[in-house]
């Protein structure tokens, strides 16, 4: 458990000899796992150290956060963005094809690994928790970038500890362009936005608290008092009277956001978790879950010098329910039947409530020269008649059982994997959640969202039935998927030939961490 100003205390385990915390390309810290070089040589090395470190959050004390720090060893400096301010870790940029060498150095008090979110990794690269190192150990990635333009994303994956470990500011962006969105003439440089949103509390010394360990925090996931953008309190976003394009990514541990422009103009969305559209789409507001990603075409070409709209959550309703046949909106929203901020951790805000996220203001004249394109990059897409179990879909139940939230009853197992999670390499499978909420030990005692995250590649989204219906953006490509109580999503995935064990899981951190993840196996039979 981490709270308070424990993120620096005690936390200098492992890390004498790490010059300027960053992890030298001739490392002689203890490896776990340590590949030798396979193939040509990397486009891209990098050293990532997670490692202790204090951020200026707020005018009086420093904030003690861990962070990721990196530097280029060999490659193009460019691809790897120091973030500016705020605690993130920085933004890593890469080409399509290209590939990487990183060597990751844990300089924290306790065990760690880094998880590629979105990206499509052999099985030992993709950052499962039975690869955690200790304090001093080191890993080594290498791979290359086969996935589409977009943005994605890296963070801690330990077993039972990635709650506490992103909370405490791991986590970077990771973004891929190829030739083919160049030449779209989207907004660049300055004109394109990284946009991390994340929910935080802090004490009168200015330091994290963190309480996703205690029973209510647990069940319904860490909702803290504040909400910070790219590591920073009120974020407010100077821009030219032009075309910009947002990439945005709900970083929060368990916070859903359900993001609209106060002034009511369209969110004009291009790209989803897998990247970019087919083509442009328009939403009012839409709902965000934990670790998904969204990027906006916003033009600000008709706002006036010195104003602008601030991007805002709406009131939503979260979905808490006791009982079979209570499930779905209505419950939470003006109290509710428990009142709603019943289930907010101390002092923070219930997940559904109002908030303003940041404000735009225009500061200076815009350059011009950039359109909205008709069309934008295309999409593999594959039909449900062509799944390899058509007619019959893998289901997943999303159930309390016995005080802890599951996976048709099961909870995480380092290494274990059911007979129904075996997979073939190459698959095509349609996969079912249901949010039903109630198992046999809780006598249909509640029901939450869960934004359900599968590792190893993208998958499109078939269908939603039932429950909250509104605000969710399920074209494109996706790599997580919101379900909210009484939901029933379907989802087509194409599984990548990479063998190995890889793993599926609720991206609320806290459900993660008290056991909400399983294993599946792709293998041949």
């Amino acid at each position: 458990m981490i709270s308070r100003r424990t993120f620096i205390k005690g936390a200098v385990v492992g890390t004498a000899g790490v010059a300027s915390g960053l992890l030298p390309l001739g490392m002689s810290a203890p490896t776990k796992t340590a590949r030798a070089a396979v193939g040509p040589e990397p486009d891209l090395s990098l050293s990532l150290a997670a490692m202790p470190d204090q951020a200026r959050i707020f005018s009086g004390p420093p904030t003690d956060v861990w962070r990721y720090k990196s530097q280029v060893l060999s490659g193009d400096p460019a691809q790897l963005i120091q973030a500016e301010g705020g605690y993130l870790g920085p933004t890593i940029r890469v080409e399509q094809g290209q590939r990487l060498l990183v060597r990751h150095y844990n300089g924290l008090p306790q065990e760690t690994i880094i998880h590629w979110h979105g990206l499509s990794l052999p099985a030992e690269m993709d950052g499962h928790p039975r690869y955690a190192v200790p304090p001093g150990g080191t890993y080594a990635y290498e791979f290359q970038v086969n996935d589409r333009p977009g943005t994605y994303w890296y963070h801690p994956h330990p077993d039972r500890l990635t709650g506490p470990q992103v909370y405490g500011g791991l986590a970077g962006l990771f973004i891929v362009t190829n030739p083919q969105e160049q030449a779209l003439g989207l907004p660049d440089g300055e004109y394109d936005v990284p946009l991390v949103i994340q929910d935080r509390t802090f004490d009168r010394d200015n330091q994290l608290v963190y309480i996703g360990r205690n029973p209510m925090s647990r069940m319904v996931g860490f909702l803290g008092r504040q909400v910070l953008v790219n590591g920073r309190p009120d974020y407010k976003l100077d821009v030219a009277a032009t075309a910009y394009r947002l990439r945005i990514l709900n970083g929060s541990n368990s916070r859903i956001y359900d993001l609209t422009w106060d002034d009511g103009r369209d969110l004009i969305i291009i790209g989803t978790d897998g990247g970019l559209l087919e083509k442009p789409i328009r939403r009012r507001h839409v709902l965000l879950a934990p670790a998904q990603r969204l990027e906006l075409w916003a033009d600000f070409s008709k706002d006036r010098e010195g104003s602008g709209p601030s991007l805002v959550s709406r009131e939503f309703d979260a979905g808490f329910s006791f009982g079979p046949g209570r499930m779905g909106p209505g419950m939470m929203r003006g109290g509710g039947m428990m009142g709603p901020g019943r289930f907010a951790d101390p002092g923070g805000a219930p997940n559904g409530a109002p908030m303003t996220i940041m404000s735009v203001q225009v500061t200076r004249p815009g350059s011009g020269g950039h359109s909205l394109p008709e069309r934008l990059l295309p999409i593999e897409r594959h039909s449900e008649q062509q799944a390899w179990n058509f007619g019959n879909p893998r289901q997943f139940f999303l159930e309390m059982n016995r005080m802890a939230w599951t996976i048709n009853g099961r909870l995480f197992d380092m290494t274990g994997v059911a007979p129904d999670e075996v997979i073939e390499p190459g698959a095509l499978e349609v996969w079912e959640f249901l949010n039903q909420g109630f198992g046999p030990g809780m006598m249909g005692m509640m029901s939450l969202p869960h934004p359900m995250h599968i590792h190893g590649g993208q998958f499109q989204v078939l269908s939603r039935e039932g429950g909250w219906m509104d605000g969710f953006v399920d074209e494109g490509l996706h790599d997580t998927v919101l379900v909210m109580p009484g939901q029933r999503v379907r989802i087509l995935m194409k599984f990548a030939s990479n063998q190995g064990l890889f793993i599926y899981h609720c991206h609320n951190l806290e459900h993660e961490d008290m056991g909400m993840m399983r294993n599946y196996l792709v293998e041949r039979k």
